[in-house]
Order: structure tokens, then C-alpha cells, then sequence
């Protein structure tokens, strides 16, 4: 695995032979993640630096992914999603919060302490051109990656090979440089230095968002297979629903640093709780034209809020229509609904008041959250 950059290769994120305990945790979870922070500060001055505020790019996000699932997570540009899954694999520091890969907790081990988990947990960028050294050859590109993993020189070349044809590319492609390749080819040779190291989990950035529609679909059918194939687990990060839809098992949709709703993923489509993912919902696209402009489809109004100052209570207040006077004060609890349905909203939609009667709050909810049950709005009661 390798940071973003013109690095391109696996040095700046060593791995070793050693594998993280034997062991999952205890409740058979590939990794926990509890009331996890990420706050960046706000420097001022031009002797001494001052710390005068902090953006709040990840704040109090609790989740479980369990082996072999897919976890996508969905949200506007500046909700935190690339910065949560940076701090997973631990190319981010957090401030806050614990993580647990396979029942060991990582969050304040060293670079070389993380080396072993390292090669458990790979991570395929966003923008492939600059994820790939432009200096290397894909064969030095993947040869790094199969050395960290102990492999004997003779063995490299035949190990690449394999890897450029599990991704659907040739073998002959191992003496071209990135730039000669299609976006599209050049996202397999990044999912192909991901597994390298033979992982556990791999963690993708929006990997295809830059990529023309029909090779998204080719990428995500590679991705698939092999899921399938090696038994992986995905965390994935898209910024639109209707990519991860059929890929996740699970859903969880951020806004600006908080879990708004985590579902099963075909809940999410038919049954949305929270106000935001309806309206994230209603940005797709419909296929057909006429059903597409005959559609009554509700916009969200107003700017996202600043993450440097974010608003009291629930922090889509500011641009939800269900908002109350409740909303602007309190922060919602993460209430767990049926099968597992999680929504942090005062007013929730589409459940009925046995559904709220029945529901509990979750123990992901923020630690911030108040103790406040959710409640059907007047008009709706």
C-alpha cells in the first residue's frame, strides 16, 4: 500500500511477514471502530502559532464491519468520508476514539508497530494518476509491495504477472509507465498493488468516481469478483448512491463529520429515515427520460455549514424542512430501528410510532447525543 502522491509504491507503508493476532474480537468483527475524532487544527501567528479553532473533519463516528462485508459510506464533498478512512488504515492520526483490526486495538501504535496490520489492510486511492509513481514501470510498481511481502526475487516477476491477470490486464503491460495506460487501467494496476500483500480489508476512495460510466461499471464487477474470489472485505466511499447500492451490504451516509443513517443497503433505497439520504436519494438519476422529468423531486436548500463552527444540535437542522426547535438544540441520539436500521433524526420519516415505540438508541450513538427519544413531527402524528 502506499500513501497518495508521487510515491507511488509501498515504502512510505511498510508491511512484514507478521500478521495481526491469529484472533477476531469477540464479537467476530474484522474492526471496531468507537467514538472516533479527527480534528485538525487552525494555526495563527507569525512568531508563535495559536491554535484558534479546529475543523471538525471526523466527530464521534462509531461503526462495526464484519469479515467478508461491504460497508459503503455515502455523503456530500467535505463530510469526512476520505478523511475517516485515511485515519482507518492510519495514513491519519486520530484525535479521538479507538479502532480494533481483528480484536487488537491500532490506534496509538507506531509506524513500525502497524507494519504487520499493514499488510491486512490496503487502500486504493481516488485519482489512480496520482496514486501511481510516473517514474516506475507497473513492474516496479508492483514489485515493491511483493518484496515487503518477503518474496524471493525469482519469484517477483511470475507474482506480477499474476496479479496484472487477476485485474484483467497482460503481463506485457509490466514494462509501460502509468501515463500510457487508460484511467480505467490504470485503477486495476492500484487495486492489483493493493493485493499484493494478500489482504484482509481493502479500503477504496471513491474509486471510480473519476472514470466514464461504463468502465465504473467494469471496476466495480472487477471488485466484485474478487470479493468473491479472495474473500475480502470493502469499505467503500462514494459520494453517490447509485454506486454503491449494489456493491454494499450495508449503507452509511455522513454529514459533515457525523453518521446520519447505517443501513442494510436495499433498506436504504426503499425505506430512507433520515431526511438527508432522501434527498441524496432524489439525486440520482432516473434512466428513462420521461420518468426521470416526471418525477416530483424535492431539493435541498442552503449551504453546507462551516465544519470549523458546526451548528448545535442536529447538524442538518440548518437545511432540513423537518426541523424544530428540538433539532437546533439537542443532537440526536443514533436510534436502532428494525433489522438493524440505524437514524440519528428527532423526526424521523417513514417509520410509524409502533416503529419509534419499539426502537432503542443504538450504542453508536455520539457521546455528545442527548437523551432524547425521536417523535413523529405534529403535522405527521
Amino acid at each position: 500500500m502506499s500513501a497518495t502522491g508521487a510515491d507511488g509504491d509501498a515504502t512510505g507503508l511498510g508491511v512484514s511477514d507478521g500478521a495481526v493476532g491469529g484472533h477476531s474480537g469477540a464479537s467476530g468483527a474484522l474492526m471496531e471502530v468507537e467514538h472516533l475524532r479527527v480534528l485538525f487544527p487552525i494555526k495563527s501567528g507569525l512568531v508563535v502559532d495559536r491554535t484558534i479553532g479546529h475543523v471538525h473533519a471526523v466527530d464521534d463516528v462509531s461503526f462495526t464491519l464484519r469479515e467478508g462485508e461491504t460497508l459503503g459510506i455515502v455523503g456530500e464533498s467535505g463530510c469526512g468520508k476520505t478523511t475517516l478512512i485515511r485515519t482507518l488504515v492510519r495514513l491519519l492520526d486520530p484525535t479521538a476514539g479507538v479502532i480494533r483490526f481483528r480484536g487488537e486495538e491500532i490506534t496509538g501504535r507506531s509506524r513500525r508497530q502497524l507494519q504487520p496490520v499493514r499488510r491486512q489492510m490496503q487502500m486504493v486511492f481516488q485519482d489512480p494518476q496520482a496514486s501511481l509513481n510516473p517514474r516506475k514501470r507497473v513492474g516496479q510498481i508492483l514489485a515493491t509491495p511483493l518484496k515487503l511481502r518477503g518474496l524471493a526475487g525469482d519469484r517477483i516477476e511470475a507474482e506480477s504477472r499474476a496479479l496484472l491477470e487477476r485485474v484483467g490486464l497482460h503481463a506485457e503491460h509490466l514494462g509501460r509507465f502509468p501515463h500510457e495506460f487508460s484511467g480505467g487501467q490504470r485503477q486495476r494496476i492500484g487495486v492489483a498493488r493493493a493485493l499484493a500483500v494478500e489482504p484482509r480489508l481493502i479500503l477504496l476512495d471513491e474509486p471510480v468516481s473519476a472514470l466514464d460510466v461504463s468502465i465504473q461499471a467494469q471496476v466495480i464487477n472487477l471488485l466484485e469478483d474478487l470479493q468473491e474470489e479472495l474473500h475480502l472485505s470493502y469499505v467503500f466511499v462514494a459520494h453517490d448512491l447509485s454506486v454503491v447500492r449494489h456493491e454494499s451490504d450495508r449503507i452509511a451516509v455522513m454529514y459533515l463529520g457525523k453518521l446520519m443513517e447505517v443501513s442494510p443497503s436495499e433498506e436504504l433505497y426503499d425505506k430512507p429515515i433520515h431526511p438527508y439520504t432522501s434527498f441524496l436519494l432524489m439525486a440520482i438519476p432516473i434512466p428513462d427520460p420521461a420518468e426521470n422529468r416526471a418525477r416530483t423531486r424535492q431539493v435541498v436548500t442552503g449551504e453546507v455549514p462551516s465544519p470549523i463552527d458546526p451548528p448545535a444540535g442536529c447538524r442538518f437542522h440548518t437545511r432540513c424542512p423537518r426541523a424544530s426547535d428540538l433539532c437546533r438544540e439537542v443532537e440526536p441520539q443514533l436510534t436502532e430501528y428494525a433489522r438493524g436500521h440505524l437514524a440519528a433524526c428527532h423526526h424521523p420519516q417513514n417509520v410509524s410510532p409502533a416503529e419509534i415505540a419499539a426502537a432503542r438508541r443504538s450504542e453508536a450513538t455520539p457521546l455528545s447525543a442527548g437523551a432524547e427519544t425521536p417523535r413523529l413531527p405534529v403535522s405527521s402524528a
